[in-house]
């Protein structure tokens, strides 16, 4: 983001408060609660978690030992009991859980009753095949309804899940499931995209060579055209495990409040993905939280997130949140613009949906399609939109807000990340007066700031530092098999305050506006992907001797990837070499992280203690020095660059 750009943010002037109708309905509709929870925040959560049943009682709330919190210490209970099974004993018993929409237009609807009897047999099944509690189960899946009923098995026997998404190639997969130590996985035979097969079981056989998994449960999606070999001594179907499955209740793990639910990668600054550990009462406490503040959510809501549960946003507001909260949730397949660019607004209109949740990315696409295809629907049902990801710009915030959200919608635009665990700065929509392109101010509960880099609060109109300074319930507890990593990255650089990477300006009404990341992670449509991991994909092909990746400024994705390469000697820089290298990168980690383009260059801008000049490539890459990119190949000018940029940096 230039200055300009921030400029223009902070001299943003409209305001959309609550309508008086919303916030005469709205859960929280009085600013008492922020004060409740900033004078008691351990009375705040343990009444929070009075939403959550609990097989044992916890004893006590929150012990803090930087960087490591427990919460709801000596409190029992299990997730899958708390998303499903419970439900099933009141009204929401014959309610839909999870309406599910393929993208070829197949559809399924669970019931809580129903998806209660799919997860005790998917966990009679999972036993059967020798996982037990505190085993790693990874599940490489399409979005199907079998990848939340796989997820809930493991959480009622107390397995941890790490959920792969489906977009990372087959070496994403295998350094996932190493680094987890997982001894099953389940797949699929392949899963749809755009009306092409994405080859799932390829990638998970070319993926589990030379690693512990012992078996692997494959999901009948696609039938023939995904071409799927079944290996017989390792690979078994899925339908015919549930056919043979006990139809018999599962009685649910009791699990302590600190162990452990779920392991889910992320992108860091070093090459190796981070495996992000969540806890199970502190999550789910957080997260069930959120649902009634942050989303208003009401018994009869049918809410609509649009992420894949590959990423954290599906875990926590398509599957903990809305199901722990007894929600109706609606699942995609596909992508937006399949068979058509209506594809979310036909959506919204069948099932009636009431929330929608959706990125940034998706939204300045939707602008760009115009408006003629949410026209064509009836999105009257809709009272609430969401915002994730990333930082929405204002315009495509005032876009949401006009077509879809028909100017009476309130939006919540969420601030949060994978180790989070969910939303910490948004508006709660029944008091909070948004502005166009601010996540506004931290939700009950949440303790935040920011920084200098020396450790000194910022005022108003300043920016620096986004920083936690307090422990919450949903916040990761280490990185999995390296809390070292885990306390330098997120506690390294001011003690017992968490840094989430980000950076951001208050302004002076004490409304916090997020500008991107500070360190060298680049958000691609919402996904977060690591420079150092891309390097070291070019690096490995044989034509480059060294690379260096920054993220420029796009206007629908947000970033886009760009990548310098210095080539070895004996290649030379030509458009296949260029389409060789970005298809190197997606079958190395996926799709996702495919470089926009390729600048071949005879050298890399970097200081005198070798550090290279960020900041000089993403000014190359956006045009604002050289112009001609070619030119770079060219030594003098390198050297030109360096030296008009060697103090400043």
């Amino acid at each position: 983001m230039t200055p300009n750009d921030l400029d223009a943010l902070l001299r943003e002037t409209r305001t959309f408060a609550p309508s008086e109708e919303f916030r005469r309905q709205a859960n929280y509709n009085d600013e008492s609660i922020y004060e409740e929870a900033a004078h008691n925040p351990e009375g705040y959560w343990a009444k929070q978690a009075e939403n959550i049943t609990w097989f044992h009682e916890f004893e006590s709330v929150c012990r803090w030992d930087p960087p490591h919190a427990q919460w709801f210490i000596g409190g029992k209970l299990n997730a899958a009991y708390n998303c499903v099974d419970r439900h099933t004993l009141t009204h929401r018993k014959n309610k839909a859980a999870i309406i599910w929409e393929g993208e070829p237009g197949d559809s399924r609807v669970l019931t809580y009753d129903m998806l209660r009897r799919e997860v005790d047999k998917a966990a009679h099944m999972l036993t059967e095949l020798g996982v037990k509690k505190g085993d790693r189960v990874t599940i490489y899946l399409p979005m199907v309804p079998e990848l939340p009923v796989a997820m809930l098995a493991c959480a009622k026997i107390g397995a941890m899940h790490s959920v792969v998404f489906g977009g990372f190639s087959a070496q994403s997969l295998k350094d996932r499931i190493l680094d987890a130590g997982s001894k099953l996985l389940i797949t699929a035979d392949g899963g749809w995209r755009r009306g092409k097969v994405i080859p799932l079981k390829q990638n998970a056989d070319e993926a589990v060579e030379g690693t512990p998994i012992e078996k692997v449960v494959v999901v009948k999606r696609i039938g023939e055209a995904a071409q799927a070999g079944m290996n017989p001594t390792r690979d078994v179907w899925w339908h015919e495990l549930m056919e043979n499955a006990p139809t018999k209740p599962f009685p649910a793990e009791p699990v302590d409040a600190e162990d452990y639910l779920f392991l889910l990668y992320t992108s860091g600054t070093t090459g190796k993905p981070k495996g992000i550990v969540h806890s199970t009462g502190g999550y789910l406490v957080g997260v069930n939280t959120s649902m009634r503040t942050v989303f208003d959510l009401k018994d009869d809501d049918v809410f609509f997130c649009t992420a894949d549960i590959g990423w954290i946003t599906g875990h926590t507001y398509i599957v903990y949140g809305p199901l722990s909260a007894g929600a109706t949730v609606v699942m995609y397949e596909g992508s937006p613009d399949y068979p058509d660019r209506d594809r979310y607004w036909a959506i919204v209109e069948k099932y009636g949906a009431t929330i929608l949740y959706t990125a940034p990315t998706s939204i300045r696409m939707f602008m760009k399609w115009g408006p003629q295809y949410v026209e064509k629907h009836d999105l009257s049902t809709l009272r609430l939109l969401g915002s994730v990801g990333e930082p929405i710009n204002p315009e495509a915030w005032m876009w949401y807000h006009k077509y879809v959200g028909q100017e009476r919608c309130p939006i919540v635009d969420t601030w949060w990340q994978t180790e989070t665990g969910c939303a910490m700065i948004a508006p709660l929509p029944g008091i909070v007066t948004t502005k166009p392109g601010s996540a506004t101010k931290a939700v009950p509960g949440i303790s935040v700031d920011i920084f200098d880099d020396d450790g000194n609060p910022v005022p108003p109109g300043h920016g620096g530092n986004l920083v936690i300074t307090k422990p919450w319930p949903s916040m990761l507890r280490t990185v999995w098999g390296d809390d070292e990593r885990f306390r330098k990255t997120y506690f390294g650089k001011f003690e017992g305050i968490y840094l989430p990477g980000d950076g951001a300006y208050r302004d002076q009404d004490g409304y916090y506006w997020i500008v991107g990341r500070l360190d060298d992670v680049i958000n691609v449509s919402g996904h977060r992907i690591g420079t150092a991991e891309v390097e070291s994909s070019l690096v490995a092909h044989p034509a480059v001797a060294e690379a260096a990746v920054i993220g420029r400024a796009h206007e629908v994705k947000g970033q886009a990837i760009t990548a310098f390469v210095i080539l070895k000697e004996g290649h030379t820089g030509s458009d296949d070499l260029v389409a060789e290298l970005k298809q190197f990168v997606v079958e190395q980690i996926g799709a996702m992280a495919r470089p926009e383009e390729i600048i071949f260059t005879a050298d890399l801008p970097k200081t005198r203690s070798g550090k290279i000049m960020r900041r000089l490539l993403r000014d190359i890459a956006e045009g604002r020095v050289v112009g001609d990119t070619t030119t770079l190949a060219d030594p003098a000018v390198v050297e030109q660059l360096k030296s008009q940029y060697k103090d400043q940096e």
